[in-house]
């Protein structure tokens, strides 16, 4: 690999428990006008009454938005203005899941520049900087709080839509694990899985060259000497402690690995992007309702058994960072062997294994491999290309549950 790299983060990164205490100091930086994204599981928490009686006591006004719903749907986001606009808020403050952190990115964006949501649908279209955002995640999964991407779902299309743009990276990630200890075990999980694969898929991802253009000209740039230090951190507390803080969510280090290796993936992902594992799950979301993180983790050992022909070196290094040894048989074995043990630890937290039992049915196997290829940011990111007949063959495999399928 070249040494050419980029990453686009938030100025600041804040990690380690009780951080949560310092938010007010931290939003004091910004202003004294506090518009507060959240969902009404979160604002009636105990830990939300102390966070907002902290910023209540350093003499920072608030006004609470606590109807942030799974997957921002971009009507509620309209609701969401609706109710800053005349309060004038000096900053957006994100408390919660992915879709806490998106919402206020969301609200951020429209406060500041105005117009609707589908105006800046894509990449590069938010045309400048915009108020502050302030993440402080509840959930250790999405990565949202360094990336600067939101995801939408728009009613009056099938698939999620997302805004794509350095302006909509927070200014600050606050991130405390102790914030995360009351998440049940089925959240963990998924959440967990969401931010391996995110890993993952991005230290697997295409190496797109060295043209000095291209981060002007995309957002994700694909694999990076940056991004892969961040990635194979977060594969490595991630492999460490996934299955030990869904099993022991009182288990304070291993709730601190995953969240902190969901902080990582997101900085690597955030600039290399992800890949195919994520661009099947966009229809199959669509189709079957079920959370972003448990689908591309369904995905993702099969998606990985595609790229063995072309990302075989990575994916065995991506076994070293999960702890296995190379033994006899070399990095080849060594990679099948990776893709075994992250079949074993999804196995072992509960993600479903094949699309079929996910809740896809038989007859749109076709479609959902032709949308998945339409998804060309996400595609042209995956290390081994696609055409259609290898995009239904994989689609087809994970329906099944065969894994050599994918070995075409």
């Amino acid at each position: 690999m070249s040494l050419f790299a980029a990453a686009r983060l938030p100025s600041e990164i804040l990690f380690g428990k009780g951080q949560r205490h310092v938010l007010p100091a931290i939003a004091a930086k910004y202003g004294r006008r506090a518009f507060v994204c959240t969902d009404e599981r979160f604002a009636a928490t105990s830990q939300f009454a102390e966070i907002l009686a902290g910023l209540h006591n350093a003499a920072i006004e608030t006004l609470v938005f606590d109807r942030t719903l799974p997957d921002v749907p971009r009507d509620s986001v309209a609701a969401c203005i609706a109710q800053a606009k005349d309060f004038k808020p000096d900053m957006v403050i994100g408390i919660g899941g992915g879709s806490c952190l998106d919402m206020a990115k969301c609200a951020a964006l429209l406060l500041s520049h105005g117009g609707k949501l589908e105006d800046y649908y894509g990449e590069f279209k938010v045309p400048g900087p915009t108020l502050p955002v302030i993440a402080v995640p509840t959930t250790a999964g999405t990565g949202s709080e360094v990336t600067p991407v939101a995801v939408i779902s728009d009613p009056d299309r099938t698939l999620k839509v997302g805004i794509a743009s350095p302006h909509l990276i927070a200014a600050v990630a606050l991130c405390d694990p102790d914030l995360t200890v009351t998440c049940p075990p089925s959240l963990t999980a998924i959440a967990g899985a969401d931010a391996l694969t995110h890993a993952i898929e991005a230290f697997t991802a295409a190496k797109r060259g060295a043209d000095p253009h291209l981060p002007q000209q995309h957002v994700f740039i694909g694999k990076s000497a940056l991004t892969d230090h961040f990635a194979l951190l977060a594969i490595r507390l991630l492999g460490r402690s996934l299955e030990k803080a869904y099993r022991d969510g009182s288990d304070e280090d291993a709730r601190a690995d995953v969240m902190m290796g969901a902080l990582a993936a997101g900085c690597a992902f955030g600039t290399a992007g992800t890949a195919a594992a994520h661009a099947v799950q966009y229809p199959v979301g669509a189709l079957t309702h079920t959370p972003h993180g448990l689908g591309v983790a369904t995905m993702l050992p099969y998606v990985m058994t595609y790229n063995l022909a072309a990302a075989a070196a990575e994916i065995a290094e991506v076994g070293t960072a999960l702890g296995l040894s190379l033994q006899g048989g070399g990095a080849d074995a060594l990679a099948h062997a990776t893709i075994r043990e992250v079949s074993r630890l999804f196995g072992a937290i509960g993600i479903t294994p094949t699309l079929a039992e996910l809740g896809l049915p038989e007859d749109k196997i076709d479609w959902t491999a032709e949308q998945a290829l339409g998804i060309d940011r996400l595609i042209k990111n995956n290390p081994r290309p696609f055409d259609r007949a290898a995009m239904r063959q994989l689609v087809r495999a994970a329906y099944d549950g065969d894994m050599s399928a994918t070995m075409m």
